[in-house]
């Protein structure tokens, strides 16, 4: 029996670039995301990508699925709504607030 853990096409960043030309520009992928319709976090994730140019789409693929892990975009459901994601300080509370010891047996 088929699972649903299948991507989800309305949150993956290729749909919003279904009809872009190449070669592009960074700049042109934005744009064309935004007329497509895409959510803020697409967008974000487009200026985020290292080249000014992209000659073809698997160029520009490429640069997207390394931007998703190093963004941890993996199109996941929006169901943590109000959880704390701010990662500034992972370790810290950690250091200065460590558990109690425990001896070993």
């Amino acid at each position: 029996m088929a699972q649903k853990n299948g991507e989800d096409p309305a949150r993956s960043v290729t749909t919003f670039l279904a009809d872009v030309d190449y070669p592009t520009s960074r700049a042109e992928l934005v744009a064309d995301a935004e007329d497509a319709g895409a959510p803020v976090d697409v967008i974000n994730l487009l200026k985020s990508l290292p080249r000014p140019q992209y000659g073809t789409f698997e160029e520009a693929q490429r640069d997207l699925g390394e931007a998703s892990r190093r963004f941890a975009t993996g199109n996941r459901p929006a169901d943590d709504e109000g959880v704390n994601r701010d990662r500034r300080n992972i370790g810290r509370d950690a250091g200065q607030n460590p558990p109690p010891s425990h001896p070993h047996p």
